[in-house]
């Protein structure tokens, strides 16, 4: 693909003074805009704000505090550097989130980070960084949505792609707790890498709830490095794809502290031909003595020319482990739900669509925001209200 990239830092914006753009919601106690590399809206609650919390851009942050920036975005958060598109946000970014939760600092009400993206023939590098300090709180609703109406063309001519790349930085200290939700529902042209760190201290706990429904092809990872002792991640991750979209879905866990949780489960339905691959690899280290951690992936197809591919993987160092498990399974509707539902007056279409959407649900139940989580579900009906799916699948 041949895009054009934004080549200079975008202008320092920072919740810590007057906000910018439309008041902040309600339900929220803090919320970032971003049109492409511009600033729509910024701020914080008042309570946030009296406690210490810094939401700005990366612009901010550098006008702000340079030295200690700089260091913070070299460092990378332990970014791997096998990862090509993760490093190429690293070093080429041109926007950014910075998020800072002050020790013992609990926020009642989540933060709101929203990307409206997909400009045709440019692309957005970004990065994203979220320290929480000790005994700190907080939740965060991601938002990846069209910057626009899609484009029409003349006839013959194709509308260019665009290019979204970006990193999740995050750093939780000791009895931390962060819990993120993403929906992701970029335009039909959409190029997207996500890649999302996170290094997790003692006793403190991670929540990934990440929704994938738009773009034509998303890539996307998640590293979690359970460092500490007693730490854990719980992570669910989504895909409903139709069309000739394509997701490519990967998670690492790697267990270093004693007494360690995970809980990691991925989810496809696919309609039309759409594929999604979905890779995990749960790592054990020699000192992660006690692990708890299992690994779930689970596709459904719901076309002849859908596919999803399910791979998940252990690594296992330590063998005194509480547990280590995967699972995983591919294929139609399942033909007994489907009777049970019909066999109480349901009608098939409505069976299928019952089973198919509540598939999707973990995922759902974790959006923080009730405005969110009731226009996810609205996003997954019209993704089932589309071209109908093949039912000689189901």
């Amino acid at each position: 693909m041949d895009v054009r990239p934004y080549i200079e830092t975008a202008a320092a914006s920072s919740a810590t003074g007057s906000p910018i753009g439309p008041a902040l919601p309600e339900d929220a106690d803090g919320l970032i805009e971003l049109r492409e590399d511009g600033v729509v809206a910024l701020g914080l609650s008042d309570a946030a704000r009296t406690a210490g919390v810094i939401l700005e851009t990366l612009g901010g942050a550098l006008a702000r505090d340079p030295q200690g920036t700089r260091e913070l975005l070299e460092g990378g958060h332990g970014l791997p550097a096998n990862d090509k598109f993760a490093q190429l946000s690293r070093g080429f970014w041109t926007q950014g989130i910075v998020l800072r939760v002050p020790a013992g600092v609990r926020l009642e009400k989540p933060i709101a980070l929203r990307w409206l993206v997909g400009v045709p023939d440019r692309a957005l590098l970004t990065r994203t960084i979220v320290q929480l300090g000790e005994d700190a709180g907080a939740s965060l609703l991601e938002e990846l949505a069209p910057a626009g109406p899609e484009i029409a063309c003349a006839a013959g001519e194709t509308v260019p792609q665009a290019l979204f790349t970006g990193t999740m930085e995050l750093r939780l200290e000791r009895g931390s707790n962060l819990s993120v939700a993403s929906i992701q529902d970029l335009g039909p042209r959409q190029i997207a890498f996500q890649h999302r760190h996170a290094s997790i201290g003692p006793s403190a706990n991670l929540h990934w709830a990440l929704a994938q429904l738009g773009g034509r092809f998303v890539r996307s990872r998640v590293d979690n490095r359970l460092i500490g002792d007693g730490s854990g991640v719980e992570q669910v991750e989504i895909v409903f794809g139709s069309e000739s979209q394509l997701f490519d879905l990967t998670s690492f866990t790697t267990h270093l502290g004693r007494n360690t949780t995970g809980n990691l489960l991925s989810k496809g339905a696919l309609k039309d031909s759409a594929r999604a691959f979905m890779k995990g690899l749960i790592t054990i280290e020699k000192t992660a003595v006690g692990t708890d951690s299992f690994l779930g992936e689970f596709g459904m197809n719901l076309s002849k020319a859908a596919r999803a591919v399910a791979i998940p993987s252990l690594e296992i160092d330590q063998p005194d482990c509480r547990r280590a498990a995967h699972s995983s399974s591919v294929g139609p509707i399942d033909e007994t739900q489907l009777f049970y539902l019909e066999s109480r007056g349901i009608d098939p279409d409505d069976a299928r669509k019952f089973i198919v959407l509540g598939f999707l649900e973990p995922v759902v139940a974790r959006v923080p925001m009730a405005d969110a989580q009731e226009r996810l579900r609205e996003l997954l009906e019209a993704k089932w209200s589309g071209p109908v799916a093949d039912a000689s699948a189901a």
